[in-house]
């Protein structure tokens, strides 16, 4: 083995391999298989070098310099590679293209500088398949000193705000509490999203259906006018009375119209995009998304050959390589040749978009879904179905609709009533997804102006408005997306944030804040206005941009946000009164291990009762949220042991089995006097139902009673 020496490095034995460091194993083992014996690919596991977590490490008296430390527990990892560099003809940094990617590779590359005289080089790739790692191999570059500062300004600002306003909510709020930049102002959106839903008022509407029939075809259509207006049918006796006056009235078609409709493809996924996708189509969260889009990125063994199956998933650009286009013309020409465009077809990027990479797509379109799914996990599968149909369907023509609307004159009320297909499939013929249902609504009978037909049966139907929808995983990545509020690396983080911290919690897939993240952004919101602004955030995000695309400098914009920031926190700290006498609140319950009084407390996972004897007697319990129908027992909240989901259960358990998965509210029932319980479906949206399965009662404008404790901590009514 051949002994390299150089200036101020000890003569050590050297191979003649290439070191090459990626983020994670799963990514290595790919590579290294696509590279052969003459590379070594090894895993930095992520960051190896960060701010340290005890303190703020941030030199606010010296243009911001932070202060790195090696990461807890990854010294011996950082000294391995260290080891392995010394030994390399060449070390190749291949970290992910993006900000993160880049601010890895730079502090590797200072870490490992004084300890190989091997040159130290950057390299990155949209995809990993054999073409593109080799093709970045044969083509490294220098560090991107732009983006790694605009990474830098992004984890300084974070820290600044972070830790100095999570110290002001110790000593105001509750000790342990956080805030963080971004996520407060997606917390201040779920916060006021839920005062809307709770302010909102139903108000009673009613719609009147009718069943006509031709010949032997029957058909339904809906009232839509009446009297020459549109209808207001506010409650049953004003469609009572239209019903009364048309009855026995004379049936006739006085409009047939057909049009047909252009349905165009949508681009390819952006991470954004995709989320909701998968949010609606598939019911993952953001962040089980993106932990199953890097699996397929990082490679999946399909039969003896490891391959990355998609592109980089965090990317805000639908942007197409040409060899990209060319492959899956190839593909459309071989088995849909028919429905290939005679030019391949474009889609606009963003204004917004940092159009770095290109739109998330299979690598290969010839791996589709069918050909691989033996080889795939039924999440993996099912994800990489919508990719791979998302992408080539983009590459093919137009689908085209009709529709087939009648109205029908019925004494003074019009009825109308539509069907539509789709008779060009086009795009569609690769979407499985579209179902029956989706490809024809509605049928008709063949039909002209002037025909009769016979009204068989009117059907009245009592309906509330809704009110606004409660946040989703889909719709908040959605707004914040439209806002220019993060980027697509961040969107999934900060739900999960939010959700570790218990400042909101999931129910029916919807985004609730806790009592505690309603609290904590009062605070922020009346103290700090223009941190959670959503204008303010945005710019930010610009900022950033202009740090990384133009140079600018990041010490400056730092400045400019931090000392009047410091300055507010201070009066903040010195003026605002504090809630910690508020949280813990005095009861009527005694502590049945001591006989002392329980307090409401507060706490990481919402409102608990805990003995005042502590920390000699530390007995603690769930406050009760109403009366279980089958023992009279109270009814808590509990956590399933696996995944740690919240239902609800009887304080008697195991002598009563009563649980429910629908949360109580401080409401009873007026017809039976059991519980409501809050729920959702896309038919009635948000509402409150019955938790007694033999009442059918739906919450309405009634009136309803409350729910309060009594003094003996029983639940009892009152009006």
């Amino acid at each position: 083995m051949p002994v390299k020496k150089t200036a101020g490095l000890k003569a050590e034995a050297v191979n003649e391999q290439t070191l090459v460091i990626v983020e994670s194993p799963a990514k290595a083992k790919t590579i290294e298989k696509y590279l052969g014996s003459g590379y070594s690919v090894k895993a930095s596991m992520g960051h190896l070098i960060d701010l340290p977590k005890s303190r703020m490490a941030i030199n606010t008296e010296h243009n911001f310099e932070p202060e790195y430390i090696t990461v807890r527990g990854r010294a011996k990892l950082l000294k391995e590679l260290q080891k392995d560099a010394k030994k390399a003809k060449e070390v190749l940094l291949a970290s992910d293209n993006d900000r993160e990617g880049e601010a890895i590779a730079w502090h590797l590359q200072e870490a490992l500088e004084g300890k190989t005289a091997a040159p130290i080089k950057r390299i990155v790739f949209n995809e990993i398949t054999p073409q593109a790692i080799k093709e970045a191999v044969l083509h490294p570059r220098q560090i991107d000193e732009q983006k790694v500062n605009a990474q830098k300004a992004r984890r300084v600002l974070d820290r600044l705000v972070g830790y100095n306003l999570s110290p002001l909510l110790w000593k105001k709020v509750k000790n342990g509490l956080s805030a963080g930049r971004v996520q407060s102002v997606a917390l201040k959106l779920i916060c006021s999203r839920e005062d809307e839903v709770e302010s909102f008022i139903p108000e009673e509407y009613w719609t009147l259906d009718a069943d006509f029939i031709k010949g032997k075809s029957k058909f339904s259509a809906q009232l839509v006018s009446y009297q020459g207006h549109k209808p207001e049918l506010l409650n049953e006796d004003a469609v009572q009375k239209i019903i009364a006056e048309i009855t026995g009235a004379v049936c006739t078609v006085t409009d047939v119209k057909t049009t047909e409709k252009t349905l165009r493809p949508k681009p390819p996924f952006t991470t954004s995009k995709l989320q909701q996708a998968a949010a609606n189509k598939l019911g993952f969260t953001s962040r089980k998304t993106m932990q199953v889009a890097q699996q397929l990125y990082e490679g999946v063994n399909i039969g003896s050959n490891r391959i990355g199956l998609i592109t980089y998933m965090r990317t805000d650009s639908v942007r197409i390589s040409q060899t990209a286009i060319e492959d899956v013309r190839a593909w459309i020409l071989q088995n849909y040749p028919e429905e290939l465009p005679a030019k391949p077809v474009e889609y606009t990027v963003g204004s917004k978009a940092q159009d770095a990479h290109e739109g998330i797509r299979p690598t290969y379109t010839a791996y589709t879904p069918d050909s691989v799914k033996e080889y795939l996990t039924r999440d993996q599968l099912r994800l990489y179905t919508i990719i791979w149909e998302r992408f080539v369907s983009s590459q093919m023509n137009t689908a085209k609709s009709r529709t087939a609307t009648v109205e029908i004159a019925a004494g003074d009320a019009i009825f109308r009533c539509s069907a539509s297909k789709v008779i060009e499939k086009g795009f569609y013929k690769v979407i499985k997804l579209l179902s029956s249902k989706e490809e024809t609504t509605g049928v008709l009978p063949s039909l002209k102006a002037g025909e009769q037909v016979t009204a068989l049966k009117f059907y009245p139907e009592q309906h509330f408005t809704q009110g606004p929808a409660r946040y989703t995983d889909a719709s908040v990545v959605k707004t914040l997306e439209e806002k220019g509020i993060g980027r697509p690396s961040t969107y999934a983080p900060i739900i999960s944030v939010l959700l570790d911290r218990y400042y909101v919690t999931r129910s029916n897939k919807q985004l609730v804040p806790t009592p505690l993240g309603r609290m904590i952004n009062d605070i922020l919101t009346e103290s700090f206005p223009d941190v959670v602004n959503e204008n303010f955030t945005a710019e930010i995000e610009t900022k950033l941009d202009d740090i990384e695309e133009q140079g600018t400098d990041w010490t400056k914009m730092i400045g400019d946000f931090f000392f009047p920031f410091h300055a507010k926190v201070e009066q903040v700290m010195a003026n605002q009164e504090s809630f910690k006498g508020l949280m813990d609140e005095q009861t009527d319950q005694i502590c049945e291990l001591c006989g002392r009084p329980m307090i409401k407390k507060l706490g990481r996972f919402g409102f608990f009762l805990a003995c005042s004897g502590f920390p000699e007697c530390r007995n603690t319990r769930s406050i009760p949220l109403a009366k279980c129908p089958k023992c009279g027992g109270d009814i808590v909240s509990r956590k399933s042991k696996g995944r740690g989901k919240e239902f609800y259960g009887c304080a008697n358990y195991p002598k009563c089995d009563f649980i429910s998965h629908f949360k109580p509210l401080n409401a009873v029932c007026p017809r039976c006097g059991q519980f409501l319980v809050e729920k959702y479906d896309k038919k009635n949206g948000l509402y409150k139902s019955c938790i007694n399965p033999n009442c059918d009662y739906l919450h309405s404008a009634d009136d309803l009673e409350t729910v309060a404790p009594s003094d003996d901590g029983k639940i009892s009514t009152t009006e």
